[in-house]
């Protein structure tokens, strides 16, 4: 039996009729209309006959062990803050059915194919190119999938860098909803991230000399309007590389937009950008037919 709930989209109590995203350690401000899904019943306890009485205790003494668990992990998760600073009047787990179960995603279960990154918060899954991986930690605690493989980077030896990474991650920090505006935005922090100085301050590609814009342009991703913005950056060590910001609708229904960005080396190591938009066609909702079958096989650097 696990002891901590699980990242996922639980009734909020403070909101009749909608859900709030519970990210394994504390609420979200991201909500969404209630989910039609029916949730399971308590267990019950069961007793059974006999002159000592046996089977009854038993089943009295498990019953208590399960509200016991219950109870603690109501009081852990209660103390977790959203990140508006209020205090839903619930949250998830506070049942021993609930500690138990693993919450539905958006739609659909999610796929177990390995070639699919699955990000539930957003709805979306990506297909994972042969020979790419999805990592279990990253420096940035965002979704990623990359080449799989390291080498020393250009700029710091003793650091690893990857011949292309693709993160997704929710628009936060701004008030603008429009894609063509969060993409021009975000394509100078995703360069700068990639090539410049990543997040903890080391300049592993010798930094960003120059760039080029190649590409902005709206695109339909998963059945919505997006908008995407590439560059072509060059960078004081190394071959540089193609960075590219895609933003676009939620398909969870959640009112930020979802950031895709791509990072993919220059030269003959790097994957070719048409790998960007072979991507970004094959990017689907969670549940959509289309993501079973092993959508990650069928694509290739």
């Amino acid at each position: 039996m696990s002891d901590a709930t699980p990242p996922g989209w639980y009734p909020d109590t403070a909101a009749p009729g909608a859900d709030r995203w519970w990210d394994g350690t504390a609420w979200t401000a991201h909500t969404r209309p209630a989910a039609a899904v029916p949730q399971p019943s308590p267990p019950t306890a069961r007793t059974t006959g006999g002159a000592s009485g046996g089977g009854a205790r038993v089943a009295v003494i498990a019953l208590a062990g399960l509200l016991v668990v219950g109870a603690a992990v109501t009081g852990a998760v209660l103390l977790g803050r959203d990140d508006s600073g209020t205090e839903p009047g619930s949250a998830p787990g506070v049942t021993a059915t609930a500690v138990t179960t693993t919450p539905t995603a958006p739609g659909d279960s999610p796929s177990p194919d390995p070639g699919l990154l699955v990000d539930q918060l957003n709805g979306i899954t990506l297909p994972i190119p042969d020979g790419w991986e999805k990592p279990q930690t990253t420096v940035e605690r965002v979704l990623t999938m990359r080449t799989a493989g390291s080498y020393p980077c250009p700029g710091d030896s003793s650091d690893f860098c990857y011949h292309a990474t693709v993160t997704s991650r929710t628009a936060s920090g701004t008030e603008s909803t429009s894609p063509e505006a969060l993409a021009r935005k975000d394509i100078t922090t995703a360069a700068r991230l990639a090539y410049g100085e990543n997040v903890v301050g080391d300049r592993i590609h010798g930094g960003i000399v120059a760039h080029e814009q190649l590409r902005a342009a709206s695109v339909s991703v998963a059945g919505r309007t997006g908008y995407e913005v590439r560059w072509r950056v060059t960078t004081g060590k190394g071959p540089g590389g193609y960075v590219q910001s895609l933003v676009f609708p939620s398909s969870a229904g959640g009112e930020a937009p979802v950031i895709v960005r791509y990072a993919f080396d220059a030269g003959p190591d790097g994957p070719q950008p048409a790998l960007m938009d072979t991507i970004t066609r094959a990017i689907r909702p969670i549940g959509d037919s289309a993501t079973s079958g092993g959508v990650g096989s069928s694509v290739v650097p």
